[in-house]
């Protein structure tokens, strides 16, 4: 069986044990295909149980193309158990500890703490919508903004978010 498949079975039992009305982060990702490499990632890095248990997490989510257009083999390379460590550097990158609906985003540029406390985003809000830059200076657009969970927020990106020197919020 291959790791993807392993993992959605995974995926279903545990959406199948929580309770009916339940909707955490993890299981609207899970039962969303266009975060299937997310959700890969996230159970590779041990994160499922926190992105279901209570929060208040907002989190940029990476859709499936965010990874494709990643340099080839990136994603494979970080979902090996030798590099647990750093998959979780990058997935905590795009969490923050509180609920943060877009419009809670300051006009301009402004610099966020997502949970991997060593590192910043820069996140601007503009009547063009709300963009993210990274530790790169690479910007990723929210592209779906405001979906509702029960321990949190999920704001869909169209680039994976990497850790790197602090971005500067002009």
């Amino acid at each position: 069986m291959t790791f993807k498949a392993k993992f959605a079975a995974a995926a279903v039992a545990s959406t199948l044990a929580a309770s009916a009305n339940a909707a955490s982060i993890a299981e609207i990702a899970s039962n969303d295909e266009r975060f299937s490499t997310l959700v890969a990632a996230v159970s590779a890095a041990g994160l499922v149980d926190t992105l279901a248990g209570p929060g208040n997490f907002t989190v940029y989510a990476p859709v499936n193309e965010a990874f494709a257009a990643l340099p080839e083999g990136t994603v494979e390379t970080l979902l090996m158990e030798e590099n647990r460590d750093q998959l979780t550097n990058v997935l905590l990158y795009h969490v923050d500890d509180r609920r943060l609906s877009a419009n809670m985003f300051p006009q301009g540029s402004n610099t966020f703490r997502p949970i991997l406390d060593t590192e910043r985003l820069c996140i601007t809000s503009d009547a063009s919508g709300v963009t993210i830059a990274d530790g790169t200076g690479d910007v990723a657009n929210v592209i779906i903004a405001n979906i509702e969970a029960d321990n949190g927020i999920i704001h869909v990106i169209d680039k994976v978010l990497l850790p790197g020197t602090r971005p500067a919020c002009h």
